[in-house]
Formats: C-alpha cells, structure tokens, sequence
C-alpha cells in the first residue's frame, strides 16, 4: 500500500510548479529534521533508561486547563500591603 501512494505522490509532482515544488521541498526538509529529532530524542531517552540513570520517561500531558481570571482587590494593592509591612 505505501507503494502506491508514492506513486499517486510522483506522478501529481509533473503538474506542479516550480514555485510550488520548492514550497513542497520547504515542507519536506521541515518534516525530516523533526522527524531526525525525534528518533535522537527517542534513542537518547532508551539509553538513559538501559543505563539506569532514569527509570521511566514520562510524556508532558497537554491537558486543557481552564483559564485562570484575575479577582478584584478592595483598598490598596497586595504589593503596596506587602511593602508597607516590611517597613
């Protein structure tokens, strides 16, 4: 199956203009370097594990936190309080 989509991929490239075949080799060499970057990362955290330096690699979570709203302040400001009780 991959075969074939490269296939579909090389010929769609003949009707392509230039401007638009060095738009897709930008993408391209983009795609690679993180692509390359990746596999270090990965092979970097392996080693680290086999060594026994670390014994797991956690992943950061990307969770949807809920936006955190500034509350309004009676009087004068915390960081005036604060000053004025350190004198």
């Amino acid at each position: 199956m991959p075969q074939a989509i490269l296939n579909q991929i090389l010929n769609q490239l003949q009707a392509l203009e230039p401007s638009e075949l060095q738009q897709l080799s930008q993408v391209l060499q983009a795609y690679l370097k993180n692509r390359e970057a990746s596999a270090r990362r990965v092979a970097f955290n392996r080693a680290l594990v086999e060594s026994g330096l670390v014994r797991q690699i956690k992943n950061p979570t990307f969770e949807h936190r809920t936006p955190q709203h500034l509350i309004q302040v009676q009087g004068e400001s915390v960081s005036q309080t604060i000053i004025g009780e350190r004198r």
